[in-house]
């Protein structure tokens, strides 16, 4: 099944935003510490709704944690500074999106670790900095999903 991965993630509302996302495709999220809030905040549980029993949601207390437990996957780096798009790529259903804070994308330790062919960005007008987070999570696995056929992943 497809994994998300945010990176440091800041703003409540939007990691609750994805859980509830992750719960409606079948995606796994993988959230890397430090978060910028508490897990049991008020704001993340109100955007996610009741959807948090519904999502698979992992924690990690690194980048090489949440690495090592999704090995032997195909990654993808979401950044501005991508080199193609997810609508020209082929995403396969078990590969991993990696998505970076709010406010800073993805640390350059991070980003070090994926190749140039490895870095997806979302077409913008030209001037722009970025989509929202939980935007840009919800139209990339969307992308990824459409592109497997909305394929529901085993036992769902």
């Amino acid at each position: 099944m497809l994994a998300v991965v945010l990176i440091h993630p800041e703003i409540p509302p939007n990691t609750g935003n994805i859980i509830r996302l992750c719960a409606n495709t079948g995606a796994e999220l993988h959230l890397v510490e430090p978060l910028g809030f508490d897990f049991n905040d008020k704001s993340l549980r109100r955007a996610g709704l009741d959807y948090h029993e519904y999502a698979r949601v992992h924690r990690h207390q690194s980048w090489a944690e949440c690495k090592a437990t999704l090995a032997n996957r195909r990654y993808w780096a979401m950044t501005t500074k991508g080199t193609q798009t997810p609508f020209e790529t082929a995403i396969g259903g078990d590969d991993v999106l990696v998505f970076g804070c709010e406010t800073s994308g993805l640390p350059a330790n991070v980003l070090a670790d994926f190749d140039p062919s490895q870095r997806l960005r979302l077409p913008m007008r030209s001037g722009q900095r970025s989509l929202n987070l939980s935007n840009a999570v919800a139209i990339t696995v969307y992308e990824a999903w459409r592109q497997n056929g909305f394929l529901a992943p085993p036992g769902h």
